[in-house]
C-alpha cells in the first residue's frame, strides 16, 4: 500500500509476526519521545569495537551487511591494531586490572592473528 504525505510517496509495512507498528521511514529521524535504549559506553566495549574491526580488515569477520567474509585489508589492520596499542600507552596507570588485561591480551591475539594472515 502507497500513500502520499505532502508530496512524497511512501509504503506502510505491516510486521505480520505480531508487531503493530510500522517501521520508521527511512532518512527521518526516530520519535525523540521514544529514545533507542543503547548501552552505556564503557572502555570495554570501546576496545573490543576496535579489535572486531582489527578482525574485519584481516578479513577473519563476515562483512555485517552481506554475510560474507570481508576481504582482506593489512594496511587498516595495521592501523587498527597501531590505535589500540596507543590508546594501551595513553591509558596506562589509569586502567582497572580487567581493562588492562583485556587490552594486553587482544593486543596479543591481534598481532599474532595478523602475522599470520600477512605470512
Amino acid at each position: 500500500m502507497t500513500t502520499e504525505q505532502g508530496g512524497e510517496r511512501g509504503f506502510i509495512v505491516v510486521d505480520k509476526r505480531g508487531s503493530a507498528e510500522a517501521p520508521e521511514p527511512a532518512g527521518r529521524a526516530p520519535d525523540a519521545a521514544q529514545p533507542r535504549a543503547l548501552p552505556t559506553p564503557d572502555f570495554a566495549a570501546l576496545v573490543i569495537s576496535l579489535g572486531h574491526s582489527a578482525l574485519y580488515h584481516l578479513g577473519m569477520v563476515p562483512d555485517p551487511r552481506t554475510g560474507e567474509r570481508s576481504t582482506c585489508d593489512l594496511a587498516l589492520a595495521r592501523q587498527t591494531i597501531d590505535t589500540v596499542e596507543m590508546l594501551r600507552e595513553k591509558t596506562r596507570g589509569n586502567l582497572t586490572p580487567e581493562e588492562a588485561g583485556l587490552l594486553e591480551d587482544l593486543l596479543y591475539d591481534l598481532r599474532a592473528r595478523f602475522v599470520e594472515v600477512a605470512k
